[in-house]
């Protein structure tokens, strides 16, 4: 292997923790396990929020954990928030945190520092009406960034505490970007980097479903019985699991990738995009290939538990169904799943020309 040329940088990659990580996430998994067992997380439904999980969370300062320290937060890496981000995912928690991280490092006031004021981030710009729709977050945040026209803004008004039904029971709502208190923070390019923000931290949550799931399926089939022996001893089903730790692994690996990528400045065109060598450092695609790859990861590992769980798997009585739910709801909150790989392809390889292929 040829070693680095004349002036070239070389980057090094290690996705190990780091030992304030490894505390981070000792810290928040013990946080989770003890705030959000699964009767909170089955309480809070269907809005799916619990305002004293979120009070709680307010007393570690959690909520400005992502903004920097001369803005009064907390300072964190998004490698360290993929940390946390990974700990709620496999709590399932009912709190907007991943939202409200990135909402907050667009406008990071006090209030919203501090998490007495929850804020959301609006995944599409404004209709003509000014309706923000289905904002992630929305049904429960005072203050929704997002894009209006041209522009980014920040609108504060009452959160309706109401949200439509859905798969992942997120909290949801439609918010109006000119019903309210409205501070223009930008251009409406800028919101692109904060809906890979927004990839990232979803990724890494589902990445968390999908450990959990995986591990619930090996749990019960070691447990139940059949033919006096446990089903996990038959091959059939020692085969549909011995798959998922690789692929909840890539996925870990992704959402790691694009931290480091964000947090080592590589956006805008600073890092690589190299298919032929099969090397990719730019933020941008990395964060899509997250999102992709982990959204994958967790319908099938939540999908091959619920199967092994038999006919119990689809009873409300069992846990695995709302690990089940939430792998699709959460992935699909940005759009068509088929619409975030053709974005993708188009970040790796370019837009497609028309009529390519006929």
């Amino acid at each position: 292997m040829e070693g680095p040329k004349a002036g070239e940088v070389v980057v090094a990659l290690d996705f190990s923790l780091s030992v304030d990580q490894e505390a981070i996430a000792d810290a928040f998994g013990a946080f989770f396990a003890a705030e959000s067992p699964i009767d909170v997380v089955r309480g809070a439904e269907p809005l799916g929020y619990s305002p004293r999980l979120w009070q709680k969370l307010g007393s570690l300062e959690a909520p400005g954990m992502s903004v920097p320290p001369h803005a009064g937060g907390g300072g964190a890496t998004l490698s360290d928030l993929v940390v946390v981000a990974e700990a709620l995912g496999e709590s399932i928690a009912p709190v907007p945190l991943g939202e409200h991280w990135v909402a907050s490092r667009a406008y990071p006031t006090p209030e919203i520092v501090s998490g007495d004021q929850i804020a959301a981030i609006a995944l599409r710009p404004a209709d003509a009406e000014g309706i923000w729709r289905l904002v992630p977050g929305g049904a429960v945040a005072g203050v929704v960034v997002g894009v209006d026209g041209d522009e980014l803004v920040a609108v504060h008004s009452s959160a309706p505490m109401v949200s439509p039904r859905n798969h992942g029971s997120a909290p949801l709502a439609d918010r109006s970007a000119r019903g309210g208190q409205r501070v223009v923070l930008g251009e409406a390019a800028d919101l692109d980097r904060y809906l890979d923000l927004w990839r990232v931290l979803t990724a890494a949550a589902l990445v968390g479903i999908a450990e959990r799931a995986m591990r619930m399926g090996v749990d019960y089939v070691l447990e139940r019985h059949q033919f006096g022996r446990p089903i996990g001893s038959f091959q059939s089903i020692q085969h549909g699991l011995a798959d998922l730790p690789a692929l909840v692994d890539g996925g870990r690996f992704l959402a790691h990738k694009a931290a480091w990528a964000f947090d080592a400045g590589l956006v805008d065109g600073a890092g690589v995009i190299d298919m032929d060598e099969g090397n990719i450092t730019e933020f941008a695609p990395l964060a899509a290939m997250a999102l992709v790859h982990a959204a994958d990861a967790a319908a099938v590992s939540t999908d091959r538990s619920l199967h092994y769980h038999g006919g119990y798997g689809f009873s409300l009585e069992y846990d695995i169904q709302l690990y089940f739910r939430r792998a699709r709801g959460w992935a699909n909150i940005i759009g068509d799943p088929s619409t975030e790989r053709r974005r993708l392809a188009d970040l790796l390889w370019g837009p497609a020309k028309a009529n390519a292929g006929r």
